[in-house]
């Protein structure tokens, strides 16, 4: 038992020191921006998109996925698994991208500002099951399209994830749903500016 807690800790900070890697951060130092301190101030991909263009917003896409996966992998590696009747889940997996979420967010290279963990969080879901990662992105793509606040679409793609987490039909164990209520919070956390803009009608649209 000892040695499956310290596996699972050892998923957690190599998440977390792979999450903390913030590509937008890296970026716009790159650019000669620091992208924290411009646009809605949030290290994630949508604010590099309206302050540094499509190009350097691909470069954020490529790299939060990469470390997403990379976080995944090693966490898979290192095989720590639980049961629940025929379900099983990975604590390994969830460990490692519930901290490649915490790094992105609060990254310990860049003074803990980061993202807002969204685009890494869709990547975990991919690895850990990616019929619900494809679910809440057509919720999310669907929101965003009605209404182009994509703050909006992360939310309610969130609480969906969470909602269809407690789905027998999916057969996850309560550490994954546990997992999902964590990645939600940490989620709707970091939206908290963007509801009260939203709330006041005051949240940038995003511009087609």
């Amino acid at each position: 038992m000892m040695i499956d807690v310290l596996n699972i800790l050892a998923a957690l900070a190599s998440g977390y020191l792979l999450g903390s890697l913030n590509t937008a951060v890296i970026v716009g130092k790159i650019y000669g921006r620091d992208i924290t301190g411009h646009g809605s101030k949030s290290g994630g991909l949508t604010n590099t998109l309206r302050v540094l263009g499509k190009r350097a917003a691909g470069f954020v896409l490529v790299g939060d996925v990469l470390k997403g996966v990379a976080a995944c992998l090693i966490g898979l590696g290192l095989g720590v698994y639980v049961y629940s009747g025929e379900t099983a889940d990975s604590l390994g997996l969830l460990a490692a991208g519930a901290g490649a979420v915490i790094g992105h967010n609060w990254p310990i290279y860049f003074r803990f500002k980061g993202g807002k963990g969204v685009l890494t969080a869709v990547t975990v879901l991919f690895m850990v099951d990616w019929l619900m990662a494809l679910m809440c992105l057509g919720v999310f793509a669907v929101i965003v399209a009605l209404t182009r606040y994509v703050s909006l679409g992360n939310i309610c793609a969130t609480v969906f994830f969470v909602a269809i987490s407690f789905m027998p039909a999916f057969g996850h164990t309560v550490y994954f749903q546990i997992f999902a209520v964590l990645m939600a919070l940490m989620v709707v956390f970091r939206h908290r500016e963007n509801i009260q803009r939203l709330l006041s009608r005051t949240e940038n649209r995003l511009s087609y």
